[in-house]
This record gives C-alpha cells, structure tokens and sequence, in this order.
C-alpha cells in the first residue's frame, strides 16, 4: 500500500467532525425531522453549547465528559460515534486511496448514521436509506460503467427478496419480522454491491445478527420470539465491509 497522500489525510482529518455530525443526525431526526435547526445545548441544564464545548473529541476529554455549567455528565454517545466515524477512515485508507477512500468513507459515514438511528429507534429514515440507491448507482457508472446492469438487478432483487421473505414470515406467524426500511436498505445495497453480492450481504448480516443475539444472552438479556432486534445495523456493516473486501466465495 502507498503512503498516505494529502486528499488521504484530508479524510482523516474530516473524520471526526463527520463523526460528530453523524451524531447530531442520530440524536436530532428521529425526534424532529431536521438535524440542521436549533443549537446545541446541555440536556441537563439546557445551557447553550459555543465552539469551546462541541471540539470532536477534545472538548469531551477537556471537560471529562462533562457539562461546563452544570456538571452533568454527557456520556459516551458523541464520543463513541466520532472514534466509530474515525475506524471508518482508518479501514478506508488500509482498502483504498484517493477518491475511492473517501467513496468508501462517506458510504461508511452514512450506514453508520444508519445503524446507530435504528439500533436506538428501531426505524431506518428514507431521507437516508433511500439516496444511497441512485448514489450507488452512480458510482457503479463512473468507476464500474460494465457492472451497471449488474446493479440494477442488485436493487431490484435486494429489495424484492426482502419483502418476499418478509411476507413469508408474516404468512407462518401472523407477526411482522422485517420492515420495509430493511427492504430498502438491501435495495441499496444491492446498487453499491450488485446481484452478485447479495447473498454476502445478507448472509453476513445475518451471522452478525445471531452473534449479537448470543452475546445479549450470554450477558443475563432474556430474548424470546416477541423479542425486536434491529436487522438494519447487521445489514449497514454488512453492505459496507462487502463493498469494500468484495463478496464471500461461497
């Protein structure tokens, strides 16, 4: 691998005011709709947060993960998701450089804004899920122009098959097990990943999922089958760790 050029340390450098950024989004649009209006300001004391406070990362370490006018405690959120947003541009730069790490970090930025919102919320936004289809699309034409039919098909079956085996399910249980957010993020990834990537997609998905169930069990969580557990954030990790190391030889 090349050293690091400059647009490689610029995406370095963009990654954690992305990270707090992507915060923002996770903490504001579920609620209201928009994460661009209001201020920021401690949920304790409701103080107004300046410059001073909202410095990625060393603001939180400056003031111990404190407010400065009330003490309060801020916890681990803005900081976790900023030093996720970095291990996004970490793993980047170790894949690519140039314009196609910053293509797999802003990918990476945005299935993490994902997979955070419906890990807390349990719901997948349109206003997120549904750009990253014609986005992906239109990397496929410009850096893959012969893979484009291949993606096509990809967001087509991606989001079909997901719907087909979510009516199955509804059909054996009377329940609802996946939501149309998870069939529209699987549409998109099939446009980043085409056909041929699918079932890498959703097989590593699901692994994840299983995983994640055991480690909830294994830490004292009773989970039965009326049990929610968000598929959205498996498919994010999923979707974004293919598209950068390629499908699983099956």
């Amino acid at each position: 691998m090349t050293p690091l050029g400059l647009v490689d340390w610029y995406v370095l450098g963009a990654a954690l005011p992305v990270g707090s950024f992507v915060g923002v989004i996770v903490e504001r649009l579920p609620e209201d709709g928009s994460p661009l209006t209001g201020r920021s300001n401690c949920t304790h004391c409701g103080a107004s947060l300046t410059l001073r406070d909202l410095v990625p990362l060393a603001s939180w370490l400056a003031m111990r993960g404190r407010c400065r006018h009330c003490g309060a405690w801020f916890g681990w959120f803005y900081p976790g998701v900023e030093l996720a947003a970095l291990a996004v541009a970490v793993l980047s730069l170790a894949v690519d450089r140039g314009a196609e790490a910053w293509i797999d970090a802003a990918l990476g930025w945005w299935l993490l804004a994902l997979a955070w919102i419906d890990w807390r919320h349990m719901i997948l936004p349109d206003v997120l899920t549904l750009p990253l289809i014609p986005f992906g699309l239109a990397v496929a034409a410009a850096l893959q122009p012969e893979q484009l039919w291949d993606t096509l098909a990809g967001a087509a079956c991606g989001y079909l098959g997901l719907r087909a085996i979510a009516w199955i399910y509804h059909r054996l249980t009377g329940r609802d097990g996946l939501g149309m957010g998870d069939a529209k993020l699987l549409a998109a990834a099939g446009a980043w990943v085409g056909v041929t990537g699918l079932p890498s997609v959703v097989a590593g998905a699901a692994l994840a999922g299983l995983a994640a169930a055991g480690a909830l069990l294994l830490a004292g969580q009773r989970l039965d089958r009326h049990t929610a557990l968000p598929f959205g954030p498996f498919l994010a990790a999923a979707m974004w760790l293919v598209w950068l190391f390629g499908p699983i030889a099956f």
